[in-house]
């Protein structure tokens, strides 16, 4: 009996003893080791716009901006973005965005299609130096680098964003910044001031040159490189940059009979200036830029390389009120030069004004009424002498998760 009360107390014992250990056992696995889905996070928007109101001229169309201008539009997915992201060391950062509403033409709507994917590997433990190796914008124009999710004009200036379709390419790119300019930057996209994201303020690369998703056709790379500083005086934040890039291009879209070079390539460079006065309240965005590159010529019937030059002015003033968000805003922008991802590298002679407002009653959803005033001259092999002319008022509600 003796031996038995012994064994049962030396039996309680060990018990008492293992529950006291594995706690502590299960709390060190907690916390030194990481589950591989906490590496990541998920986020996104979607866009749905409607282009048919007060609709003037059904024949003016642009393609490098929706596919629902002109004709019998209707409700439009422009974008339906899914982006995951995550540092998944100290020094190493990922991040993968496919779009699945891509419009590869009017009469095909909402494509999968791959935006970005790209990882960041930083040189220094604060990464203030590192590589971006992948697809990703190239860094040419703050609003090609300015998120379609933050951008107050439904679409990018043609003078700019004809430079780079989809503004990305495969490549890769040196970013340089100090610690406390990228907090700064991601400052100016939390705080809602229309930010362009961290490009660094200094920054070079190398790149295919066809654009994203497409494959390189020549045996030459594209070379970019920006230089923008976001200074703080006082209250205000100004950033002021600059940014060229040179390369050839080789044309891929193209009528029959059309004449151009043997190699259809051709030469492709460009160098621009920026001016941004973040909004508060009042906000000034300013952008320019000339250079060389193929454009059709209707008296020639050929496609040769041109000069092209343009920009655009965008005014705004934020208004806040009852935790709910207002700003008015307009541009202006005019370009004169080809498109060379369009058709026959496509001339284009563009005068627009824009009159818009967004308005932001929580942080996950946004809502823009803009109306267009556009007159358009775009020309190529099958359609010469087009220009067109007209309004529209266009609407988009955004929803951001």
């Amino acid at each position: 009996m003796k031996s038995c009360i012994i064994l049962i107390i030396i039996l309680v014992v060990n018990n008492l003893s293992a529950q006291q250990i594995a706690p502590d056992t299960t709390k060190k696995i907690t916390v030194n080791t990481k589950k591989w889905y906490e590496s990541f996070n998920i986020r996104g928007y979607a866009q749905v716009r409607y282009n048919g109101l007060l609709q003037t001229n059904e024949d003016l169309a642009c393609e490098q901006c929706d596919k629902s201008w002109g004709g019998e539009n209707g409700f439009f997915f422009r974008r339906v973005r899914l982006i995951i992201f995550g540092q998944l060391n100290p020094r190493v950062y990922f991040y993968i965005q496919p779009d699945l509403a891509s419009a590869p033409a009017s009469t095909n709507l909402n494509f999968a299609q791959l935006r970005d994917a790209y990882f960041d590997i930083g040189i220094d433990k604060e990464n203030q130096f590192r590589f971006r190796i992948g697809q990703s914008k190239v860094p040419f124009g703050f609003e090609n680098m300015q998120s379609s999710q933050n951008r107050l004009p439904l679409d990018r200036s043609d003078a700019m964003n004809s430079a780079v379709s989809n503004e990305r390419d495969l490549g890769v790119f040196f970013y340089y910044a100090p610690t406390k300019i990228r907090k700064r930057y991601s400052s100016l996209v939390s705080e809602g001031l229309k930010g362009s994201g961290d490009y660094g303020v200094f920054g070079i690369g190398i790149y295919n040159g066809q654009t994203a998703n497409k494959p390189e056709l020549n045996t030459n790379r594209h070379v970019v490189t920006r230089l923008s500083y976001p200074f703080a005086i006082k209250n205000q934040i100004i950033e002021p940059g600059i940014q060229a890039y040179k390369g050839v291009y080789t044309l891929s879209t193209l009528s029959s009979g059309v004449k151009l070079n043997l190699d259809k390539t051709y030469l492709d460079e460009r160098i621009g200036a920026t001016f941004v006065l973040y909004p508060k309240p009042f906000g000034i965005l300013a952008e320019y830029n000339v250079g060389t590159g193929p454009e059709f010529d209707k008296l020639a019937d050929s496609i040769t390389n041109q000069r092209l030059s343009g920009g655009f002015i965008t005014a705004s003033y934020k208004i806040d009120f009852k935790s709910q968000i207002l700003i008015p805003f307009a541009r202006y922008q005019k370009y004169d030069g080809g498109k060379k991802h369009e058709l026959d590298a496509r001339s284009y002679k563009v005068e627009e004004l824009e009159i818009g407002a967004e308005w932001q009653p929580n942080k996950n959803f946004e809502l823009v009424v803009m109306y267009t005033m556009s007159s358009r001259r775009y020309e190529d092999y099958a359609k010469q002498n087009n220009y067109q002319r007209g309004n529209l008022l266009r609407i988009q509600a955004q929803v951001n998760f």
